[in-house]
């Protein structure tokens, strides 16, 4: 199946197709972006010269052009392409090509193997590749918008290249919508469209790097313009572009890189910065309790004592959200995202914790010390539960030294404050005691 041929009737009818479909490059030459893979001096074009192609994996956003290289390559190499979606296939389906595969080969064409979503392949279904990837009877080439590192199995990740596709540049966006609004058999050039500068940079903004983004956006103003001339102005994208589209997904990659951004410029005392990446999650549609509970979390961890009032802002903005709902409530994460940015930091809490972890799972479970046991009943008492124990509001300061923790661990210590915010006078009190204690 090659999908760069096409019947009479498909040509006939190119205009009642999609303009991304229509505009979509048939060749390296009209290739926007990605100078890295496809330029003079990219992997692409120096193994399809060489006439040696690996299997391939491309990893990038949506809209950076991975089916249409894939295409591409079939072309130059003419072979046969067949395309699946790791979505609605099987390894039913993956057999069936393979069958067509090694019948194409002993006609002497080689067979591409266009995997899109590869990553919703489960480890059964891409095992099912590498047989056939490895002798030869198919050129795989994935797809994905995840990782590969995390989302293909290392097996097949062996036998393949990965080939990194950014987000598209200025210079591509404008490139694609000079060539959609002059191209007169592909494009919308059979109209006299002029565009202002101030409606190609919103383009370039709202569409994030993604070239279908950008042809949608085309076609919509295109199909609300009448007469033979017209112009685009920023407020036509703006009607054409319902929302902003985000790279972002929810269970992804950049889910993670983001709520990343979000915690280090916390963590740096950055608010404008904590607050832009909480936002770019928020308008995304990320369920703002998903991040409230991170900056709760972030309060405990990184705020600590140094500030107790962060925690308690965190839970009051989650308290608030739950009573506002969206939009309003998202206020309020803001808020406390800016008080915990803008709050003295110790993570000493956290050190304390984990510290007295590791104690707690790697030592015996001795006894509690005798002297500070309940003794409820006589024969605890004669069995010394609670003896000597000493009242701490029966001493001066209220301090008493008496051992707390058991035989093995009496002289461990987990809690260190800072010299940051509240804890400065925490960590005076605490060194003054420990003196005592001797």
């Amino acid at each position: 199946m090659d999908l760069f041929s096409s019947n009479e009737d498909e040509k006939t009818d190119i205009s009642k197709q999609p303009l991304a479909f229509r505009m979509r490059p048939q060749s390296l030459e009209e290739f926007a972006g990605q100078r890295h893979a496809v330029g003079d001096k990219g992997f692409l074009k120096g193994m399809l010269s060489g006439g040696k192609l690996p299997s391939i994996i491309f990893w990038g956003p949506p809209g950076t052009g991975k089916t249409t290289l894939a295409m591409i390559i079939a072309k130059l190499i003419n072979a046969e392409f067949i395309s699946l979606s790791a979505v609605s296939s099987g390894i039913k389906e993956v057999k069936a090509v393979v069958e067509q595969a090694k019948h194409s080969l002993r006609m002497g064409r080689k067979t591409i193997l266009f995997i899109d979503e590869i990553h919703r392949f489960n480890k059964s279904q891409q095992d099912a590749f590498l047989p056939h990837v490895e002798n030869g009877t198919i050129i795989l080439i994935g797809a994905t918008t995840e990782n590969p590192s995390f989302e293909v199995n290392s097996a097949l990740l062996s036998r393949t290249r990965v080939i990194t596709l950014k987000a598209l540049e200025e210079e591509d966006i404008r490139m694609i919508i000079n060539r959609a609004i002059t191209d007169k058999e592909r494009g919308l050039g059979k109209r006299k469209i002029n565009i202002a500068e101030d409606a190609v940079k919103l383009i370039e903004t709202v569409s994030n790097g993604d070239a279908r983004t950008v042809l949608n956006i085309l076609e919509v103003i295109d199909s609300l313009k009448t007469g033979e001339d017209y112009s685009i102005t920023a407020e036509d994208v703006k009607q054409a572009a319902d929302k902003k589209t985000f790279l972002y997904d929810k269970a992804g990659e950049e889910h993670y890189n983001i709520i990343s951004a979000l915690h280090k410029s916390m963590r740096d005392s950055d608010p404008d910065a904590a607050l832009y990446w909480a936002l770019r999650m928020l308008e995304a549609g990320e369920d703002p309790l998903y991040v409230i509970r991170r900056v709760i979390r972030f309060a405990s961890e990184d705020v600590g004592n140094a500030d107790p009032m962060a925690l308690l802002m965190a839970n009051a903005a989650k308290d608030t959200y739950h009573f506002l709902g969206s939009p309003e409530g998202e206020l309020a994460i803001g808020q406390a995202i800016l008080y915990i940015a803008s709050a003295p930091k110790s993570n000493a809490a956290y050190a304390a914790f984990s510290a007295a972890q590791e104690d707690v799972r790697n030592t015996k479970d001795d006894p509690v010390p005798l002297n500070i046991r309940n003794a409820p009943t006589k024969l605890m008492k004669d069995l010394g539960y609670g003896k000597g124990y000493k009242y701490a509001h029966d001493f001066e300061g209220n301090f008493v030294d008496q051992q707390h923790l058991p035989d093995r661990i009496k002289d461990n210590k987990y809690y260190f404050p800072t010299e940051n915010g509240n804890e400065k006078s925490i960590k005076e009190r605490l060194e003054q005691w420990r003196k005592q204690r001797g």
